[in-house]
């Protein structure tokens, strides 16, 4: 059901629920009838069995065959069982590994599953209490303030200045406002991407401002969370290319091992020129000992060995290793997909541009109209990163927050709405009344009377506020947030702090523009991936257009490439995107399916690909890549626990060179499988 399509009364309807909340004993119906609101667990095999299925590698089988055989001899001819052990041995110490990195998915899921929050403030009988969150059904009215995690998939009711952080489920660390209107679909689309449902909350996400109420629409495995988890559990990983190359080795030298076999057993026969026991056993025992020869039983530990070893290397270039077959995975690597936001670009707002005949004044009123807080020590602001972004621009012309705050201390406020997109703050400065706003540069122009100019206050014109717009839509143009600022000075004190009596007659600032910035490294890793052969391809939750612009900078979209939405994505079929996902450079406003379907689209057509990411939306693309690769700093548990390799630094330019090092160790591979394969025929 799309439930953010229709009206809060209609969704009530629909769930068989009132504003009031539930029963408890309708609850109770309900949680018996469609279960607990919890993830749901994979089966899991016994170690035991998990163990056993490690030996059905055609290596392992070659090996296990050669020991066996090993036996026999040293049992007839009274020999060492030295190479019996040794065989065993490495058979077993890779069978342990095996099973130690298939558990990675198991943990996956149990972070996922405390990702969920522990008890929930609801609705029942008129009443509000806390109850356990397993508990949740749908049609529970759930009330939500800051600092809540939300407990299940819900259609808002009430909001007052709501915005709740979606980064596990969009990828996008901006907090999204949230409102209670019905969502009409956009012209020739079919939905709405998960982003922009700003009248809904998820599972997993957190409340970061204001208060509300939502009714619950789905639980459990039924929420967008459910269906990531599903997802995680389904993804099969395939092969390495090295243990492909390795599987059809094993195919070969077992057809070479059988066919020495019977051509020196039928010679030797035919040499002796007799078929008693004694002639047939020693012929056999002659072209086993042969066979046993051209088998390089130390294959697989030298291959263990150098992997081993590029796993240290990689260390120190900030790649932790999680899976040994990773290291040579990344040399053969031919398309890298990375998300953007803290891999490609620095997860940080950051002011880049100004408009206004005052820096100073802008600045001051930006950072007085926030509630970020920057005190002596600290690095950077905390708070709302938009706001966050401001602290530290002002702090960066030495007006300092805490001292801001001091000097002119907050009298009243008038709190940002999504309605009017914009915030007021009330200060006393040195025993006089001002009021500094700040909002959508459209928004605020239409409440101003004046503009501030050379020091004083003038009379605003059509001409300049058009010149506004005009510069304004500039900085959009370069994928810039736009922000204004206005200022009010008051004779008194206001009579109340609503919006309705702040916010006119106002005096025009200025505005500035903020973008969360390349991270400079990037640049010449971008270059070197072409340089290699590689192609990078840029997959967001974030709004096409910022995409476009960060993807052209950093040289990932070209004048051959295009960029294209989540929502187009949906309605093209498999046949129809496969024509075309080679001239895709970049994928905006994507959804957790979107990404998988991408990084298939490319294995599927024969290319080694590794996949980027941090969210809990990433981790079923990170698992279903030849290679995933997580974030160490800001990636969840859940990706962490599903990817190949760990970025201690959430750098990009790390990837390009853990590839370098892969592709070294590759060729050593090869190099060592050739030197095994030559002195063993040559026995």
């Amino acid at each position: 059901m799309r439930f953010y399509c229709e009206e809060a009364e209609a969704v009530l309807r629909d769930v068989d629920s009132t504003s009031e909340g539930l029963t408890s004993a309708e609850a109770e119906k309900r949680l018996a009838a469609y279960g607990k609101n919890k993830l749901a667990e994979g089966k899991k095999d016994s170690l035991i069995k998990r163990f056993f299925q490690q030996m059905g590698d055609p290596m392992i089988i070659i090996l296990l065959v050669a020991a066996a055989i090993s036996g026999v001899l040293a049992v007839v001819e009274g020999e060492s069982f030295a190479d019996v052990i040794i065989i065993l041995a490495v058979v077993i110490i890779n069978a342990v590994l095996g099973v130690y990195q298939e558990s990675k998915a198991e943990k996956a899921i149990e972070a996922l599953q405390q990702m969920s929050a522990a008890t929930s403030k609801v609705l029942r009988d008129g009443k509000m209490v806390t109850i356990h969150s397993d508990d949740l059904v749908v049609g529970d009215v759930v009330i939500l303030e800051a600092g809540d995690a939300i407990p299940a998939d819900g259609r808002i009711l009430t909001s007052a200045s709501m915005k709740i952080e979606e980064a596990a489920l969009t990828g996008e660390s901006v907090p999204v406002s949230k409102f209670i209107d019905i969502i009409n679909l956009a012209p020739d689309t079919k939905d709405v991407p998960l982003g922009d449902r700003k009248n809904m909350v998820y599972m997993g996400s957190t409340v970061v401002y204001g208060r509300g109420t939502a009714v619950i629409t789905a639980t459990g495995m039924d929420t967008e969370m459910g269906k990531i988890a599903d997802a995680l559990s389904n993804a099969e990983q395939g092969q390495t290319p090295l243990q492909i190359k390795l599987s059809q080795l094993s195919k070969i030298l077992t057809w070479l091992v059988l066919g020495i076999c019977v051509i020196i057993f039928a010679v030797q026969l035919l040499r002796a020129g007799g078929f008693s026991f004694e002639v047939i056993l020693n012929s056999f025992m002659i072209a086993v000992s042969l066979a046993v020869a051209a088998i390089p039983e130390g294959l697989a530990a030298v291959v263990t060995v150098v992997l081993s070893i590029g796993v240290t290397n990689m260390s120190r270039r900030n790649a932790i290793i999680r899976r040994l077959t990773a290291v040579e995975t990344l040399g053969c690597a031919q398309i890298i997909c990375s998300d953007k936001t803290g891999t490609l670009t620095q997860n940080r707002m950051t002011v880049t541009d100004t408009w206004t005949d005052d820096p100073i004044l802008l600045a001051k009123a930006m950072a007085l109209c926030s509630d970020a807080k920057r005190g002596l020590g600290m690095h950077s602001a905390e708070g709302e990163p938009t706001e966050a972004a401001l602290v530290n621009h002002a702090h960066d012309l030495r007006l300092y927050k805490d001292e801001l705050d001091e000097k002119y201390p907050r009298i009243g406020e008038a709190p940002f709405d999504s309605g009017r997109k914009m915030m007021s703050t009330v200060h006393n400065e040195n025993g006089r009344t001002v009021q500094y706003t700040k909002g959508a540069t459209e928004m605020l122009l239409e409440r101003c009377s004046g503009y501030w100019y050379e020091g004083k206050i003038l009379p605003i014109t059509e001409e300049y506020k058009e010149n506004v717009r005009r510069h304004a839509k500039e900085f959009a143009d370069r994928a810039l947030r736009v922000l204004g600022a206005a200022f009010r000075p008051w004779d008194g004190v206001p009579a109340d702090y609503e919006a309705e009596t702040l916010e006119h007659d106002l005096v025009f600032i200025g505005f500035l523009g903020m973008i969360d910035p390349c991270r400079p490294e990037v640049y010449g890793a971008i270059r070197e991936c072409r340089e290699a052969g590689i192609r990078p391809i840029m997959i967001t939750g974030d709004h096409i257009d910022t995409a476009v612009a960060i993807a052209r900078d950093l040289g990932i979209l070209t004048d051959d490439t295009r960029a294209i939405t989540g929502s187009q994505l949906s309605e093209m079929s498999n046949e129809e995107f496969a024509k075309v996902f080679k001239e895709i450079s970049v994928y905006a406003r994507v959804q957790p399916e979107h990404k998988t379907r991408i990084v298939n689209a490319w294995r599927n057509a024969g290319y080694v690909t590794a996949m980027t990411g941090d969210g809990v939306n990433d981790a079923p693309s990170i698992k279903s890549a030849d290679i995933g690769v997580g974030m160490g700093i800001t990636g969840t548990d859940v990706t962490k626990n599903v990817a190949d390799m760990v970025l201690a630094d959430d750098n990009f330019a790390t990837i390009v060179g853990a590839v370098e090092e892969g592709r070294r160790i590759y060729d050593n591979i090869r190099k060592a499988i050739q030197f095994l394969l030559g002195s063993n025929m040559s026995e």
